[in-house]
Parts: structure tokens; sequence; C-alpha cells
């Protein structure tokens, strides 16, 4: 007679030996997922950070451009018969001289001659409100006199001429720089210099 023994193995592996991997595995997705959602987080503050600067840009354009039109404005406004505005920085030269009287820079914001008034944009002419870090400024050199080029005659239907082809009348010409605010105030902010050649 054969006698069974009251133990049976019905596996070779114990069912402890498996304990905890479905909690390792969870953890290191949990990780996974965490560092997906800070580069999503990342991107996303980086976006708006971009969108943010190309604003403050795009504000500071605007108004270096209008203190550009004021200083237009102001040299129409000028005292007739003037050879620069009282303000204005005079860089023409004077005849019979081979150079001017004052070496005007290239930047007048950048220059060191007590003679240079930067002009501020009065807020009544231009007010962008609390987008703008400072309100726009602008300075401008008056060149001197010089040859005005007119377009040539042309005729409208074979007829009426248009033009004065022949005749170059001297007219003042001015070099207007403008800017979106002054430095010591702007901050951080972006700042826009815009430079434009005027003939009056």
């Amino acid at each position: 007679m054969i006698r069974s023994s009251g133990t049976s193995h019905a596996s070779n592996c114990p069912p402890r030996a498996q304990r905890g991997v479905a909690l390792i595995m969870a953890l290191i997705l949990l990780v996974v997922v965490t560092l997906v959602g800070l580069a999503a987080i990342g991107v996303t503050i980086l976006q708006n950070s971009a969108a943010a600067n190309q604003l403050d840009r795009q504000v500071a354009f605007q108004g270096a451009e209008a203190a550009m039109r004021q200083a237009q404005v102001a040299i129409q406004t000028a005292a007739a018969g003037s050879a620069a505005p009282a303000g204005f920085e005079d860089c023409s030269t004077p005849s019979g001289n081979t150079s001017p009287v004052t070496a005007c820079l290239a930047n007048p914001f950048n220059d060191n001659n007590p003679a240079v008034v930067v002009a501020t944009v009065a807020s009544s002419n231009y007010n962008p409100g609390s987008l703008a870090a400072a309100q726009p400024q602008y300075v401008v050199q008056y060149m001197g006199k010089f040859l005005a080029p007119n377009p040539p005659a042309k005729k409208i239907g074979g007829q009426n001429p248009y033009g004065q082809g022949g005749q170059n009348p001297l007219a003042d010409y001015y070099r207007i720089t403008s800017r979106s605010g002054d430095p010591a105030t702007v901050g951080n902010r972006a700042i826009v210099t815009l430079q434009s050649t005027f003939r009056n």
C-alpha cells in the first residue's frame, strides 16, 4: 500500500517573492508622468515670456514711431526763417566752411554736448496708457540746406506737365532720432530707437 503524505507543493516559487513589483512599476510611471508634466509647464512659461516680450517690443516701437511723428510736427511748426528751431541741435556747415561748427554724433542720445535737448512727447499728444514703460523722446539735428531732387516732368494724358524736372531748389534737412523712453526710467523693459531724415 502506498501512502501519500499530507503536504503538496503547487508551485516551486512562494507567493511572497512576487510582492511589491506592481508598486515599483507604479512609482516609476508616476515619476515619468511628473517629469513630462514639469517639461510641459516649462514650455508654457517660456512661450508666455516670449509673447510678453514681443508685446513689450511692439508697444516700444509704436512709442518711438509716435515720437518721430511729433518731431516732424515740431519742425513744421517752427518759426519761419530760422536755420534751426529753438532747442534743436545745429549740425549744419556754415557757408564757406568745410566742416560743421558742432560735430554731431549719429546717436545724439549718447552725445555729451550740453546743447543737445532731448524732448519728451507730452501725454496729451501720445498716451499709450499703462502698457508703455515711459513717454517716448526725440532729438532733432539740423543738417543744413541741400539740393532737393524733384521728380522728372511727366505728362498726364499727353497734355499737362507734372513736376519740375529741371529745378532743384534748396531745402532744409533734419535728422530725427527717437526712442521709446529714457533708459533710466524704463528699467528692464524693451527700448526701440529709430532714426530718419526729414526734408522740410
